[in-house]
C-alpha cells in the first residue's frame, strides 16, 4: 500500500508546486509590466506629452508616490524570482529524483528550469537595455514560463484518457497559438515602441504615417516633445489591431468547439477573448491609464495559458 501511496502524494505535491509556481511567475511577469510601463510614464499626466519627457530606462517625471512604488516592485520582482527559482529546482527533483522517474512531467519540469535560467541571464542586461529586444525576451520566456507551470499542473494532476474528438482541435489549437504568441510579440513592440498612443482612435489608425522600423526589435525609438502621440508608431499599432482580429477569428471558434467538447480551457479562451478586446478598447478609449494596461498584460498571459492547453493531445498521466 505504502508503494501505491508515495506516487499519488508525488503527484499531488507536483500539482500544488506547479500551481504555487505559476501564480509566483504570474506575478513576476505583472511586477516586470509595472516596473517598464512607469518607467516609459505611461498614465502620466498631461497626456501624452509627459510620455515624450521619459526617458526608455528611468520614469523622471513619473509622480514621487510612483517612484515608490516602482522601487518597492523591483524588489519584490527579486524576491519573487527567487522563490520560482527555488519551486522550479523543486519540480525537477520531485519528477527525476525518485523512482519512478515522471518522465513527461520532468521534460517539462527541465523546461521551466531552462526558461527560469534564461530569465535570470536576460536581467543582467535588462535594467539599462533600451532596444525591444531585451523586453520581448523578458516578456515572451516570462508568459512562456506561467503558460508551462499551468501545463504541467494540468498533465500531473490527469489520470483519464480524454475522447478522440478532442484531438481533432489540436491543430487548430496549434494555429491559434501561433497567431497568438505573433499577436503577443506585436503587442510588445508597440509598447517597447511607445506606440500606445499612436492610433488615439479606436476605429481609426493613420497607418501610412508608420515607420517599418518599429519592427525591428534592435530598434531604438527616440520621442519628441513635438510628436507627442508618436505617429511613426501607428504602422506597429494598426497591425496589433489587425493581428487581435486575426487571432480571435481562430480562437472564438476554437474555444467554442473545445467548451462544447467538455474541455473547461475552451470556456477560458472564450472569456478571456472577450475581456481582452474589452480592455483593448477601453485602453484606447480612456488615454492608456496604467491600471488598464497591467490587465492586458495579465490577460494576455491566461489566454496564452489557456491556449497552450488545447494545443497538445490528452492522454494519461503516466504513460
Amino acid at each position: 500500500m505504502r508503494d501505491m501511496a508515495d506516487p499519488d502524494k508525488r503527484i499531488s505535491l507536483l500539482v500544488k508546486v506547479a500551481w504555487a509556481c505559476a501564480a509566483l511567475v504570474l506575478a513576476i511577469t505583472t511586477l516586470s509590466a509595472f516596473i517598464r510601463l512607469s518607467q516609459a510614464a505611461v498614465g502620466c499626466e498631461p497626456w501624452p506629452q509627459c510620455h515624450t519627457q521619459a526617458s526608455p530606462h528611468a520614469a523622471q517625471d513619473a509622480p514621487m508616490s510612483r517612484d515608490g512604488a516602482v522601487a518597492a516592485a523591483r524588489i519584490a520582482h527579486r524576491v519573487t524570482a527567487v522563490a520560482a527559482l527555488l519551486l522550479v529546482i523543486a519540480l525537477v527533483m520531485t519528477t527525476l529524483s525518485r523512482a519512478p522517474v515522471l518522465r513527461r512531467e520532468g521534460r517539462i519540469a527541465l523546461a521551466l528550469l531552462a526558461l527560469a535560467l534564461f530569465l535570470a541571464i536576460l536581467g543582467r542586461w535588462s535594467t539599462g537595455a533600451r532596444v525591444p529586444a531585451v523586453m520581448l525576451g523578458n516578456l515572451l520566456a516570462g508568459f512562456a514560463m506561467f503558460a508551462v507551470s499551468c501545463r504541467l499542473a494540468r498533465t500531473a494532476g490527469r489520470q483519464t484518457v480524454a475522447p478522440m474528438r478532442q484531438d481533432r482541435l489540436v491543430p487548430w489549437a496549434r494555429l491559434g497559438l501561433a497567431l497568438l504568441l505573433t499577436q503577443i510579440i506585436l503587442g510588445g513592440l508597440v509598447s517597447a515602441g511607445r506606440a500606445g498612443p499612436s492610433c488615439p482612435q479606436l476605429l481609426a489608425c493613420d497607418m501610412a504615417a508608420g515607420s517599418w522600423q518599429f519592427l525591428n526589435p534592435w530598434h531604438e525609438t527616440a520621442l519628441v516633445a513635438a510628436d507627442p502621440a508618436n505617429a511613426a508608431g501607428a504602422l506597429i499599432h494598426g497591425l496589433h489591431r489587425l493581428g487581435a482580429l486575426g487571432s480571435a477569428a481562430v480562437l472564438l471558434p476554437l474555444g467554442v468547439a473545445a467548451w462544447r467538447a467538455g474541455r473547461r480551457e475552451g470556456a477560458a479562451v472564450i472569456v478571456l477573448l472577450v475581456l481582452q478586446g474589452a480592455l483593448g478598447a477601453l485602453l484606447v478609449a480612456q488615454n492608456l491609464p496604467l491600471a488598464l494596461a497591467l490587465a492586458h498584460n495579465v490577460g494576455a498571459a491566461l489566454l496564452l495559458a489557456a491556449v497552450l492547453g488545447l494545443s497538445g493531445s490528452e492522454r494519461p498521466a503516466h504513460s
